[in-house]
C-alpha cells in the first residue's frame, strides 16, 4: 500500500465495484514475480487485469493467491510435521516443552508424543515459522517481464464483491401537505475486505446484466439517519444506458464501513397528496355479491423530478422516507416507501399507509352474462369521511378486457392499466356513494 499512487472506486448498486489501483512498482532487466497486496478479500480473479502507461511489461502468468493465515490453515500445513508444546509445569510453576509430530487436526490435534498417541493436550502449540504458500492477505501475483530495470507505475484493475450503494431520501412535508423538502443521501457499505484511501468515487446508478453465477449476495439494510443535508458533492452525467455521479472530492472508505454522503438538496417541492381505492378484478367474472367488504383507503404523496421545482437531477433508487411536523413543531415519522430509478421529468410516487378516518365500502350491486364472451355487471363504491376537512378520494376500478361504461353517477377516464378511474369528492364528516354499470367482452 505504500507504494499506491491513487485508487479509483465505481460502484455499482448491485453489490459489485470496479477498482484501479495504481502502484510504482520496481523491476529488473528479464522475468520476475510480482506480488500486488492489499487488494480486496472478494476480489473476482477472472476480471483482474494489469497495465503500464509506461509501456515494455509484458504479462506471462497471472495467479490471486487466497490461502490465508489462521490457526487451522498453520495447524493443517504442519501434519506430519515437528511442533513444541509448551506447558505450565504445577510444581514449579515454570513453563516447560517438549517435541511433538502434528498427526491430524480433524475434530483437533491429534499428537505423537514419543511412542504414544495423545489429544487434548493442553499446552500451547508452537509452530517454527509460517509455511511460504500461506499469505496474510489475499494478493495477486504476476509473472511480469520487463524489457530494462526500470520503476514504472502500473495500474491493477478488478471486479469486487462485498461493497455497494444506495440512495436513502428524507421529504419533510409542510402543515398542508403541499410542499416538501428534499434530502437525499448516498448510502455506500464496503465488507470487500480492503479500505479504499483517498479514491476517486464514482457510482453508477442502472440496472445492469450480470452472470447469475457470479452475482454475489450480502443482505444488508442500510438506514439514513439525519434530517438536513449540504450543498450536493456529486456531478452526475449520462454513461451509456446508466447514469454516472462523481463525487468531487477524494473520500477514504474503510473496511467495514458504512459512509454516507450528501447527494441532493430541495427546498419547497411541490406536492401532490392523494386518497386511492382501489377495487379487485375477481368480481367482474362471478356474482360475488357484498364479498368484496370494507376496503383500507391508501395515502400517497407525488412530486415531479422537474428542474423548475428544485430538482432535475435523474434519482437513483432508493427508500423515501416522510416526516411531518405535529403541532407541537416536532418532526414525525409518517411512512416510507421504495423509489425505482426515477429520470428527470419523471414523477416520484410514494405510498405513506392507510387513511385512518377515510374508509371505503365496496359490493357488486348486479351481474349477468349477455352471450358467450359479454358480460355486464354493476358496483357501488360507499366512501366515509371522519375528517374536519373535505377530501377527494381517486377510485380505480380494473375492469377487465374491453368494456363500455352504460352509466356511471362520477365523470370517469380509462387509466393506464386500461381499467376506469373516478375522482370522489368526499364531504367532511360525510360520505359519497359511486355507482356504474358496465359491459365487458372478454
Amino acid at each position: 500500500m505504500a507504494d499506491q499512487k491513487g485508487v479509483e472506486l465505481t460502484i455499482y448498486n448491485q453489490n459489485l465495484g470496479l477498482v484501479k489501483d495504481r502502484r510504482e512498482i520496481r523491476l529488473g532487466a528479464g522475468s520476475g514475480e510480482l506480488r500486488f497486496m492489499d487488494v480486496a478479500a472478494q476480489v473476482i480473479p477472472t476480471s483482474v487485469a494489469i497495465s503500464s502507461p509506461d509501456g515494455g511489461l509484458r504479462v506471462l502468468e497471472q495467479n490471486y493467491e487466497y490461502d490465508l493465515l489462521s490457526p487451522q490453515k498453520l495447524m493443517e500445513k504442519y501434519v506430519g510435521k515437528e511442533v513444541k508444546l509448551y506447558q505450565k509445569n504445577p510444581q514449579t510453576e515454570r513453563e516447560e516443552s517438549l517435541t511433538a509430530t502434528l498427526l491430524s487436526t480433524n475434530g483437533g490435534p491429534v499428537f505423537r508424543i514419543g511412542d504414544e498417541i495423545t489429544f487434548g493436550h493442553p499446552g500451547r502449540l508452537i509452530f517454527p515459522g509460517v509455511p511460504e504458500d500461506l499469505i496474510a492477505r489475499p494478493t495477486l501475483v504476476w509473472l511480469l517481464e520487463s524489457a530494462a530495470a526500470k520503476s514504472p507505475t502500473v495500474e491493477a484493475s478488478y471486479l469486487t464483491a462485498g461493497i455497494s450503494w444506495r440512495a436513502d431520501y428524507i421529504l419533510t412535508l409542510d402543515e398542508k401537505d403541499q410542499r416538501g423538502d428534499l434530502a437525499g443521501w448516498v448510502t455506500i457499505d464496503n465488507r470487500s475486505g480492503t479500505a479504499y484511501r483517498n479514491a476517486t468515487l464514482k457510482l453508477v446508478a442502472g440496472d445492469i446484466h450480470r452472470l447469475p453465477e457470479e452475482e454475489p449476495r450480502l443482505e444488508k439494510t442500510l438506514r439514513a439517519a439525519a434530517m438536513a443535508a449540504p450543498a450536493p458533492q456529486f456531478r452526475e452525467e449520462g454513461f451509456f444506458e446508466y447514469h454516472l455521479y462523481t463525487l468531487q472530492r477524494p473520500s477514504t472508505i474503510k473496511d467495514n464501513q458504512t459512509k454516507q454522503i450528501s447527494l441532493v438538496t430541495a427546498d419547497a417541492i411541490p406536492v401532490t397528496k392523494e386518497y386511492l381505492f382501489r377495487g379487485d378484478g375477481f368480481s367482474y367474472t362471478t356474482p360475488v355479491g357484498d364479498a368484496a367488504g370494507n376496503r383500507k383507503v391508501g395515502v400517497y404523496v407525488e412530486l415531479e423530478n422537474r428542474r423548475e421545482h428544485h430538482l432535475g437531477m435523474p434519482l437513483p433508487k432508493g427508500v423515501v422516507r416522510v416526516y411531518k411536523r405535529d403541532a407541537a413543531g416536532s418532526l414525525q415519522f409518517v411512512g416510507e416507501d421504495a423509489i425505482d430509478h426515477t429520470p428527470e421529468k419523471e414523477k416520484v410516487r410514494v405510498k405513506l399507509g392507510d387513511a385512518f378516518d377515510v374508509v371505503g365500502e365496496r359490493k357488486q350491486a348486479e351481474w349477468k352474462k349477455i352471450a358467450a364472451d359479454t358480460y355486464e355487471a354493476a358496483f357501488e363504491v360507499r366512501l366515509r369521511n371522519h375528517k374536519r376537512e373535505d377530501v377527494t378520494v381517486k377510485v380505480v376500478e380494473p375492469v377487465p378486457g374491453d368494456w363500455q361504461m352504460l352509466a356511471s353517477s362520477h365523470p370517469h377516464v380509462r387509466g393506464d392499466a386500461h381499467g376506469a378511474e373516478f375522482r370522489v369528492p368526499v364531504p367532511k364528516e360525510g360520505e359519497a356513494t359511486l355507482t356504474y354499470r358496465v359491459r365487458m367482452r372478454y
